[in-house]
């Protein structure tokens, strides 16, 4: 077995004691591994397999760590696997949470298993909902139907500039989004918009996210979303966050619990801002780290760009080279998915799919897991990593 060697690159040191066990899960965001059994039942009928499709799109791209790991391999793709150094265990996880988005997913890695869907609004939000939204706010609103972000506020930023209406739209996702200029409705204020709506948007409809959506531009020159959205999510079930605490979240993923159960670090908006948070949790005392890594998802999969996609796989692929060289022998590290989001087929929203997991250690026996029921196992593998009694899923690592 031919083995890939690490290149040598600067990773600061870490802060976490010799000897105490730690534990890294890294979610590429919307990087599916082939569609689940029941992905005609969430309107996916074209067969999604997101890595694989991004793969075949391009004539192949160059992530030689993810290859040796198994994530591609996991995906479909022909790898030789094998890194000096390192185990790695390799596998696909179906998800069993009704779902097919972040916080679903998040979720059951944790150990919640959301087995009815969050609604969701193809022909807009109810009457009752927007007119309760803009009695609160006191102001009326633009949209209220499902689009893509950039489309809308291609279309009503020009109205909205003139009025200073929110656009509110939604997704094929469950989620209450709402959109403003930042030179029109200051931050503070569509943060303050999305708490109201998330207090109105309680059963039946609560909706899973409710998200701000600033941009800034021109109708002249166009207008581009900016790196300062923010969720807000339903509350999360006590989960095993809950029971670790103190958790270092990089990304989205405290936004996707509420903010419960993690360490207050400032919030990262890009792949290349998650990457020096990961290096500041890395050389952090925390036990456990849990990461999204969304640009794949946000910039590429959802505007139906295999190419953009590859090259955003490519710079992480650089990026796992420095986490690796980090890892002491008491660590593990994590690498996931969340869902799909085929950037190939005609639909440009999530699609349900098996997910890619990766198991790494310094002294982790290698193996092919093939697939796994639940999510949930990447909970169970952090717990036992942990030394905790968590009873939820079953560990990748025996």
């Amino acid at each position: 077995m031919r083995l890939l060697r690490l290149d040598g690159r600067e990773f600061p040191g870490t802060a976490i004691t010799i000897g105490m066990k730690r534990a890294i899960v890294i979610v590429l965001d919307g990087c599916g591994a082939g569609a689940a059994p029941d992905a005609d039942a969430f309107g996916d009928h074209d067969h999604p397999s997101t890595v694989k499709h991004v793969w075949e799109a391009v004539g192949g791209f160059q992530a030689p760590t993810l290859s040796a790991l198994g994530f591609l391999a996991a995906c479909g793709i022909e790898s030789e696997i094998g890194l000096a150094g390192f185990g790695s265990r390799y596998g696909r996880l179906r998800e069993i949470s009704m779902g097919k988005d972040s916080v679903t997913g998040h979720w059951e890695m944790m150990g919640i298993h959301t087995d009815e869907a969050f609604p969701t609004y193809p022909h807009g939000f109810p009457a009752d909902l927007m007119e309760a939204f803009e009695r609160e706010i006191g102001i009326k609103t633009l949209g209220n139907k499902p689009a893509s972000g950039t489309a809308i506020i291609s279309e009503l930023g020009p109205e909205h500039l003139r009025t200073g209406f929110p656009i509110v739209y939604t997704s094929a996702d469950s989620v209450f989004q709402v959109a403003c200029h930042e030179e029109v409705v200051p931050i503070e204020r569509l943060y303050e918009m999305c708490l109201v709506a998330r207090k109105l948007c309680q059963k039946p409809n609560h909706v899973q996210r409710v998200i701000a959506r600033p941009f800034i531009g021109s109708e002249q020159n166009g207008f581009k979303r900016t790196e300062r959205r923010k969720d807000f999510p339903y509350p999360a079930p006590p989960n095993l966050v809950d029971q670790i605490g103190d958790v270092y979240g990089v990304g989205v993923v405290p936004e996707l619990f509420g903010g419960r159960g993690f360490r207050e670090v400032k919030r990262t908006q890009s792949n290349v801002e998650h990457a020096v948070a990961l290096k500041q949790a890395m050389a952090s005392d925390a036990r456990f780290i849990f990461a999204n890594f969304e640009d794949t998802d946000m910039l590429f999969g959802h505007r139906n760009d295999p190419q953009g996609f590859a090259k955003c796989l490519e710079d992480f692929d650089g990026t796992l080279r420095g986490v690796l060289e980090a890892l002491t022998e008491d660590d593990l590290l994590i690498l996931t998915a969340d869902h799909g989001n085929d950037p190939t087929d005609a639909s440009t929203d999530h699609s349900r799919e098996f997910v890619p997991v990766v198991v790494v250690g310094r002294s982790l026996r290698s193996e092919n897991l093939g697939d796994t029921e639940g999510m949930m196992a990447v909970g169970a593998t952090v717990a036992q990593q942990l030394g905790l009694n968590w009873k939820i899923g079953t560990s990748l690592i025996g």
